[in-house]
């Protein structure tokens, strides 16, 4: 890394009748190996800054960023996987898992890194694959997929648990319940590889449009939402993992509250979705208003259970949460929204 430049002053020049010319520091033309004849750009940004960017920066911007993690024979490969992730997330786009010294990659480590790799870690592909190394490299460029393509798959497949949960505490189907529960890695991997966008955008203002926001603003409202929706996602898997507890079905009454409650739940996440990508402000207020609506369910539902088997009570009273906060994570993505959107309805 270079060291950044002081805060110089410059005077404007004007020559030959019509521009307007500045002389650039000398230790920016090394830094960025330019010379005479370079190819610059210049880009006008949103704020009215003017920003010049060496032609060769295109380049390093893209260029294989690398890193070693080496492991020793006792970590475990929980350890190893959370490194892996960390260096994932901060854009390192080839990573390489190496056996410390002599050592080498027991089969469980390897096993479980490569497992992980392909199930959690979007656009990455394993490159080599030997006792002492495991190669990850990172393919996949922004263009590809962008944060709002990758949000709102993340979104369709949350909602879908969600509405699956229901049918599957309906029919009290086991078999359903296993399947959003493994679903719920999906939205996971999508989680890791908008944090990765995003995180790599901040860091390099050059790249917030690439991935399809316009500005950095849009990354910390996108990082917000994002986590509401990997926590939908994780209540629609909490409330799967209680319907494998419960034994017996429930009560009509009981089911028909819950199906309201979760309906107009999922209405508010769809819906704050979709004022997000919309920037629509005053759909993103409703939202909010009908938070209210699922609280006064919540409290008859738990009123009916007053005759329920105290055995199955505790489920039922943690699936009436999840429902609940799963609107109330609707709520705050509005509330993202209306940050988001407020210019909107500014005069």
């Amino acid at each position: 890394m270079h060291p950044k430049l002081k805060q110089e002053t410059r005077k404007l020049q004007f020559t030959g009748g019509s521009t307007y010319v500045i002389s650039l520091p000398k230790s920016w033309i090394n830094q960025n190996q330019l010379s005479k004849g370079s190819i610059i750009q210049l880009r006008e940004e949103e704020t009215g800054f003017l920003s010049i960017i060496p032609d060769i920066a295109t380049y390093n911007t893209q260029k294989t960023e690398e890193t070693i993690i080496k492991v020793s024979a006792q970590e475990s490969a929980n350890t190893i996987i959370r490194k892996t992730v960390s260096a994932y997330l901060v854009g390192y786009n080839l990573l390489h898992i190496r056996a410390k010294g002599p050592n080498q990659l027991s089969a469980k480590q390897r096993r479980k890194i490569k497992t992980f790799s392909r199930q959690m870690l979007v656009g990455t592909e394993i490159v080599t694959d030997t006792k002492q190394e495991l190669t990850l490299q990172v393919l996949l460029n922004y263009p590809e997929l962008s944060v709002q393509s990758a949000l709102r798959r993340m979104s369709i497949i949350t909602a879908s648990m969600q509405k699956d949960t229901i049918t599957a505490l309906k029919k009290l189907d086991n078999q359903q319940a296993k399947e959003v529960l493994l679903t719920d890695n999906e939205v996971d991997r999508f989680n890791l590889y908008i944090i990765r966008q995003l995180k790599t955008a901040i860091q390099n203002s050059r790249i917030i449009k690439e991935i399809g926001l316009q500005t950095a603003r849009d990354c910390l409202g996108y990082r917000l939402v994002t986590k509401a929706v990997e926590r939908t996602a994780d209540h629609a898997s909490s409330i799967a993992a209680n319907i494998l507890l419960l034994k017996n079905k429930l009560a009509k009454e009981t089911m028909d509250m819950l199906e309201c409650m979760s309906n107009i739940a999922v209405f508010m996440f769809e819906k704050a979705i979709e004022a997000l990508f919309r920037q629509d402000y005053l759909l993103a207020e409703s939202i909010i208003e009908k938070i209210e609506e699922v609280k006064v369910l919540e409290k008859e539902t738990v009123s009916s259970l007053e005759n329920m088997e105290i055995r199955e009570l505790p489920q039922i009273r943690l699936i009436i949460e999840s429902i609940r906060r799963i609107a109330e994570y609707a709520s705050d993505i509005s509330e993202v929204v209306l940050n988001l959107s407020i210019d909107s309805i500014l005069s």
